[in-house]
């Protein structure tokens, strides 16, 4: 599946040493996204096919919550004193915070000796900057020892380049709902049919809840290829409280402690990464469930305590959130609705392309302003007349987050709680400004 058209601007994501060896590779197959497998494995089997050399793979695709869920998986495996590899995408700050390897993120060197490695094996092939950045985290990992590998898809699944990973241990599908459509298809099915594209002859597959239309699509791949299928809210279920999850599946029940990550939906994101490891087979102590209580990911409602804060009264909050979608806007909704013992103010940016009046609308009513930000260093950005339209009119120009704190200090009033959303290049943004480390 291919899409051309301006290409991804390298100098938005990729800095350094790092970024003008990617923006090399870049110009030898230079489209914004081609969803396709033969490229990448040509290059591998040329790099002696490091995507077979791997400890075992948990593969995770999905619409929401594929960070999150990730995250979740990392902090089990860590409890349980596993060394981990972890590939996700996108980054926020760094390119580095792809790639965390058996526990640790990558140093800058290390990453610029494999790309400088696939650049040469390359020898001048087309190839897409997303499949370089996958070959280069399937060397990492093949070259370092670890106990477990927690591999996100990029995009979609069926083409996806992570999609080469021959035999995972198992795999996860996240909450799937509209996004990438230009790519992936304008309905649920097409969307669900590339998602479910990750399941293989056999192996274990967990599936979050999902409309009916995407759950059949799931369970017939899962029963043409003999895959093992538990889905959340039948063979899978969770009772959440105060005191923590009573969770059961087919293996039996687990009393597990309240996920550290905020939001009414990362019940399911922990419950997915632990149903994906217990569906595995993979031999982990009582003990590690615990993890998830001790999970964390940058830009899923994260309080910001730094320099942008500061900008606000000192009894104000300021929280980030990287959701971008309509499925996401309905998520953060159902948290924010909850948070009721302040006033609360959105401040929003958006990537272009994204379905700005999708995320936006579940949000607006719970909100006593909303502002429109689009910020020079933000990848794609959606200019803010459009974010604007899309709000129906209730949103202001911002137009900048230094601008609408600044806005919001002046006008004063009761201590408040302030949500920057929209974007994970927006919140790539922030966390500079705000002088925070993302990982």
């Amino acid at each position: 599946m291919t899409v051309t058209g301006a290409p991804v601007r390298l100098s938005d994501e990729y800095q350094g040493r790092a970024g003008e060896i990617l923006a090399r590779l870049q110009a030898l197959y230079p489209k914004l996204i081609d969803l396709s497998l033969d490229r990448l494995r040509a290059l591998l089997a040329r790099l002696g096919h490091p995507e077979r050399q791997l400890p075992p793979v948990i593969h995770v695709a999905g619409t929401n919550g594929k960070g999150s869920t990730c995250a979740n998986l990392r902090a089990i495996a860590e409890a349980a004193g596993w060394r981990a590899h972890v590939m996700t995408s996108p980054h926020l700050v760094s390119v580095v915070e792809r790639f965390r390897v058996a526990g640790t993120l990558v140093s800058e060197d290390a990453l610029i000796d494999v790309l400088e490695e696939i650049e040469r094996v390359n020898d001048g092939a087309p190839i897409t900057v997303f499949e370089v950045l996958t070959a280069a985290g399937f060397l990492l990992f093949a070259r370092t020892p670890a106990d477990l590998a927690i591999i996100e898809v990029g995009l979609g699944g069926r083409l996806d380049a992570t999609n080469v990973i021959p035999h995972p241990a198992a795999c996860i599908i996240t909450p799937i709902s509209r996004d990438h459509e230009a790519f992936l298809g304008d309905t649920l099915e097409a969307i669900a049919y590339e998602k479910a594209g990750i399941i293989k002859q056999g192996i274990p597959v967990i599936c979050a809840s999902q409309p009916p239309e995407v759950l059949a699509v799931v369970e017939k791949q899962a029963r043409g290829l003999q895959a093992p299928l538990w889905r959340l809210g039948h063979e899978v279920g969770v009772q959440d409280s105060a005191e923590g999850l009573r969770y059961r599946d087919p293996l039996g029940p687990l009393d597990l402690p309240r996920p550290g990550l905020l939001g009414v939906h990362q019940v399911e994101n922990a419950t997915l990464a632990v149903a994906g490891l217990r569906a595995s087979g993979l031999p982990l102590s009582e003990t590690a469930w615990a993890g998830i209580a001790r999970t964390s990911w940058p830009a899923r409602l994260q309080r910001l305590t730094g320099n942008l804060s500061r900008q606000l009264p000192p009894d104000w909050e300021l929280w980030l959130d990287g959701g971008h979608n309509p499925g996401a806007g309905i998520a953060l909704a159902a948290t924010l609705s909850q948070w009721k013992d302040r006033p609360l103010h959105l401040i929003v940016g958006m990537k272009q392309s994204k379905d700005a009046r999708g995320f936006i609308n579940p949000l607006l009513s719970l909100a006593e302003t909303t502002q429109a930000v689009s910020e020079p260093g933000q990848h794609l950005a959606l200019n803010v007349d459009e974010i604007i339209q899309a709000s129906g009119g209730r949103a202001v120009a911002g137009p900048t987050i230094l601008a609408a704190l600044t806005r919001l200090r002046a006008q004063g009033g009761p201590a408040a709680r302030v949500v920057l959303c929209g974007s994970l290049y927006l919140a790539g943004v922030a966390l500079a400004q705000d002088g925070t480390h993302p990982v």
